[in-house]
């Protein structure tokens, strides 16, 4: 009998309805509740009292303001502080001043939904919650929880207002829309529980808000009072659902809104706030919810217009809330509660029950072993690396393609002539459309938001001569009253552009500001970001090139064909991503041993300043521009900047266009060189091969100065030069040096004559890309700088690489090399260093290009893919690895076809002692360096002016600063 009694004991516990349950908040446990008790016991009466109230405070404000809070602290004993806007060490000192006037230790809270950065400078801004719904990743956004809680701990808060897990339903909602994670009950209550569990598993507390759901209101309770006219079975089956699922999970806290719901309590006017059946009876009863109970901001006009200071209060505490939270006058407040208490309006034993409840979550919060705030640090700690990586990640899952017609996105340079960047309500040449240029050559556009009809006109004559038109809308707002921040002339602007040629919409904001495009659909790719900041820009820029892949989903539904859920899935192409180290790096801290080495380079003028890129699987994970152009220079090197690139010519430019020809069957390798010069038959070259001039075993010199001979007493013949174009000098050698073209004749024959010694054996000659030069140009009947610019650089979307920058750049683009004392008598900007290059106009095979780190990345990046980039097949794979492999093996000669390769001899090698057999590039006169190592899937960029001031200064070299550095690179790699 006694086991069929106690078998249905067990039948009814789980029959029992969730109104039968009692959820037991993270903080409850026998321990706390014995600290509480012996607190408890230890409090005066106005200690107690003074437990309910959590005010607000400024870590920005002056010293009335905290002297204000201080005076709270030390005569009414308040229970907390809630802290707004301010600083990391600011509010740090603040907090440990706050603490030690208190004898018992305060809660410290803040509202900080996408993280401290919502109400701190200097720290990580996490996305809002509809950015998170958007990249909808569980482990992310319990890593996030985690980050946060990790966060607030290191800087003395033991109780974050957040999740936000409010539903939003209403696109009109104007203070919740973007602060949740979307319109699907069972994604706001998965995400909302993982934040919440990643934050109280750091050991701080989480709240779950707005109680009894906020996301179908369309009035803001920061003014006035929302009405939500739902029946009781919506609200219970949609809006209550996330409540339930965290307070199933322990959570900490729940914050009850400002919010009149007549189908929860049917008096007049009541706020939810201030209704017993709503906190009390619903939350407290029928949730089974025993965890604390937070008003929301009780200065709020959704409350504060409807009853003085201290009834407001009273009534919040008489509803069941526990704590107060921004109580406008505290001094009425407790004055008020006290004579309630004395007036047995409320009995001190339900005073007591708050306390005791706030004084558990303080020690499961450390609170019974309080410490101060470290300061050191702090501000590093707060925005660690993991930490950022995490953000990286988080945004970069969101961004979300919602219309892709015809495949436009990833916009493939090579088919596009001109494209165009309209920035609309932003300043020109943000940091969208700054990357977007590192993608191709976009022009960039803005329009204000206040533009002139004249001005809309002027803007769209120009943009109808282009083919792709990328316009991205700016600074808009959450509110839906104020049409979230969208001027009739935006909504005009993007009607007319919606009908031109190829156009792509990106919107930096809030998902609803789609619908105040009517157009947006005419456009062929329409892009959501949901955020105008730093890392939303600069995704949303990458994925239009594939440079990263689209894996975001809408969150709420905008229309029948956009609707919750839609989202195009793409993937990153064969193109550069720029990333962060932490994705492909081991330990992060090994990449300062690389600013250590620029830091003592520079200060022992090794070279003055330099760009370094790194790049492995098609991941740039590292992108610097260190120094000054010059030694003394105020202005700072930027990635940007173009360098002379020397020798690296060789082979992003000739060996190029030698392959191409290649594989065209227009160039034999085993020919002789003669075939293509008939002038050289009858000549000491005559037999030379093309493999053996591009192996650099043909027996050529190593060099000629061919300036010598155009010097009179070491000044420039004017029968050769003058200052001035005009007549036969036609060839612009630098600055107001203009060469006879008569003599780049003399300087060929002079070739021609030049004596031929020891063949194969290697002797590496810049005569012989001369020659090869020659032999390209009469095959195709192109300048090799045209030739090259056709068919590689323009389709590949590089225009920061170029033969005489000076004719596309400003000179402040353009690093200088050296000052050239013997033969311009100048500083050599602009100008190829090279004397012999110079000679021939700038344009030559050993030497010409100027480029910066992130173009010749991309030239290295497609000979790494095998010859292909974006989308496009370049050159064969059999071609590239023919060209890049050992030409003669078995040999002393270590070179490809023009490609150099790692020396057997490490301590001679232009390679790190850890890069593998399968590894090449060239390096550069003037202190340049780019390189591949297939097996570590990596590229390897330096750019210096090392030969500034003088190329007698060859400490680089001697010192291995680059091959050092890729060395580094190569070690820091995670391993497959």
């Amino acid at each position: 009998m006694k086991f069929k009694l106690f078998f249905l004991f067990l039948i009814l516990i789980h029959a029992a309805s969730p109104a039968q349950r009692r959820f037991s908040p993270a903080y409850e446990s026998p321990a706390a509740t014995k600290w509480a008790d012996s607190v408890l016991h230890s409090m005066s009466y106005y200690e107690k009292l003074g437990q309910l109230f959590m005010v607000a405070t400024w870590s920005n404000k002056d010293s009335i303001h905290i002297n204000y809070i201080t005076g709270l602290i030390d005569s009414l004993k308040i229970g907390g502080v809630i802290f707004f806007q301010g600083g990391p060490v600011r509010q740090a000192n603040l907090t440990n001043f706050y603490q030690s006037r208190s004898r018992i230790p305060l809660m410290v809270g803040i509202d900080g939904e996408w993280g401290l950065s919502m109400r701190l400078d200097s720290t990580i801004r996490f996305p809002r919650q509809m950015t998170l719904g958007a990249g909808n990743s569980d482990s992310l956004v319990l890593e996030m929880g985690r980050e946060i809680g990790r966060q607030c701990r290191r800087i003395g808060i033991h109780i974050n207002f957040a999740p936000d897990v409010d539903i939003n339903n209403n696109p009109k909602n104007p203070v919740i829309n973007s602060r949740s994670f979307g319109e699907d009950r069972f994604a706001v209550a998965r995400l909302g529980k993982l934040y919440m569990k990643g934050m109280q598993e750091e050991g701080v507390m989480a709240c779950a808000k707005h109680f009894p759901g906020h996301g179908n209101a369309d009035t803001d309770s920061h003014f006035s009072l929302p009405l939500i006219n739902q029946p009781a079975d919506a609200i219970d089956s949609i809006e209550l659902y996330p409540f339930k699922e965290l307070i199933s999970e322990q959570v900490a806290s729940v914050m009850v809104a400002h919010l009149q719901v007549p189908s929860l309590d049917s008096s007049a006017g009541i706020a939810s706030t201030l209704s017993k059946p709503i906190v009390t009876g619903l939350l407290r009863g029928k949730l089974g919810f025993n965890g604390l109970i937070i008003t929301d901001a009780l200065d709020m006009k959704g409350v504060a217009s409807y009853y003085s200071s201290g009834d407001l209060e009273l009534r919040a505490l008489l509803a069941g809330n526990d704590i107060l939270l921004n109580t406008e006058n505290v001094y009425a407040a407790v004055k008020r509660i006290h004579l309630a208490v004395q007036n047995c309006e409320i009995e001190q034993e339900e005073i007591d029950e708050h306390v005791i409840k706030i004084l558990q979550s303080k020690y499961w919060s450390g609170l019974n072993n309080y410490k101060p705030v470290i300061t050191d640090n702090l501000v590093a700690d707060l925005k660690n690396e993991k930490a950022q990586w995490l953000n990286y990640q988080l945004y970069e899952n969101a961004i979300t393609l919602i219309k892709n017609k015809n495949e436009i996105i990833p916009v493939k340079p090579f088919e596009s002539d001109k494209i165009a960047s309209l920035v609309i309500n932003d300043v020109a040449d943000n940091l969208f459309q700054q990357t977007l240029n590192n993608y191709a050559k976009v022009d960039c556009f803005t329009m204000s938001a206040a533009a002139s009809l004249e001005e809309r006109k002027k803007l769209l004559d120009i943009l109808k001569s282009y083919d792709i038109i990328i316009t991205s809308i700016h600074n808009t707002s959450t509110n839906a009253s104020k049409n979230f921040g969208i001027t009739e002339q935006m909504q005009d602007m993007v009607e007319k552009i919606s009908g031109l040629r190829k156009n792509i919409l990106c919107l930096f904001g809030n998902a609803y500001t789609t619908l105040k495009f009517e157009k947006a659909d005419d456009f062929d790719a329409v892009i959501l970001a949901y955020e105008d900041t730093y890392l939303p820009q600069y995704f949303t820029a990458q994925t239009i090139f594939g440079g990263n892949s689209f894996n975001g989903k809408l969150p709420v539904t905008l229309t029948e064909k956009w609707h919750k859920g839609s989202g195009n899935n793409l993937s990153q192409n064969n193109t550069l991503k720029l990333t962060l180290p932490e994705e492909v790096v081991n330990d992060n801290d090994s990449l300062f041993a690389i600013e250590d080495i620029i830091r003592n380079s520079m200060k022992d003028s090794v070279f003055p300043g330099c760009q370094i890129l790194a790049a492995t699987d098609g991941k740039v994970f590292y992108n610097k521009a260190f120094g000054n152009p010059v030694y003394g220079d105020t202005s700072k090197v930027k990635t940007s900047d173009l360098y002379d690139i020397a020798s690296v010519t060789k082979i992003a430019s000739t060996a190029l266009a030698a392959m191409y020809l290649y594989e065209h069957h227009k160039l034999d390798l085993e020919a002789k060189i003669s075939k293509y010069l008939p002038e050289l038959k009858k000549t000491n070259k005559a037999n030379i091969t093309i493999k053996d001039l591009m192996a650099h075993q043909a027996g050529l010199k190593s060099w000629i100065p061919f300036y010598k001979s155009t010097l009179d007493s070491n000044k420039l013949s004017p029968s050769i030069y003058n200052s001035q174009m005009m007549g036969d000098y036609k060839i612009h050698v630098a600055d107001s040096i203009w060469m006879n073209v008569e003599h780049k004749d003399k300087i060929w024959k002079e070739i021609i004559s030049s004596p031929v010694e020891n063949p194969g054996k290697y002797v590496y000659s810049d005569l012989g890309l001369i020659i090869l030069q020659r032999i390209i140009e009469k095959i195709t009947g192109d300048s090799i700088n045209v030739f090259v610019k056709e068919h590689f650089y323009k389709p590949m979307g590089l225009w920061r690489i170029t033969f005489n920058p000076l004719n596309d750049f400003k000179p402040s683009e353009i690093i200088p090399s050296e000052i050239d004392t013997i033969f311009r008598k100048q500083t050599v900007q602009g100008y190829v260093h090279d004397p012999a290059a110079a000679m021939f106009g700038g344009v030559s095979g050993h030497a010409g290009l100027f480029s910066n780190a992130q173009s010749l990345s991309v030239i290295m990046q497609m000979l790494m893919n095998g010859g292909s980039y974006n989308g496009k097949k370049y050159l064969k794979k059999e071609t590239v690895d023919l060209f890049t492999s050992q030409a003669f093996p078995g040999t002393s000669n270590r070179r490809g076809l023009l490609f150099d390769r790692p020396d057997s001899d490490i301590k001679n090698s232009p390679a790190a002692p850890s890069a593998s057999s399968f590894s090449f590039g060239h390096a550069g006169f003037t202190g340049t360096c780019a390189w591949v190592d297939p097996s570590k899937k990596l590229v390897y960029i330096f750019l210096s002016n090392r030969v500034y001031p003088s190329a007698a200064n060859n400490e680089l070299a001697k010192r291995n600063i680059r091959t050092e550095i890729m060395e580094i690179f190569i070690r820091s790699l995670k391993q497959d």
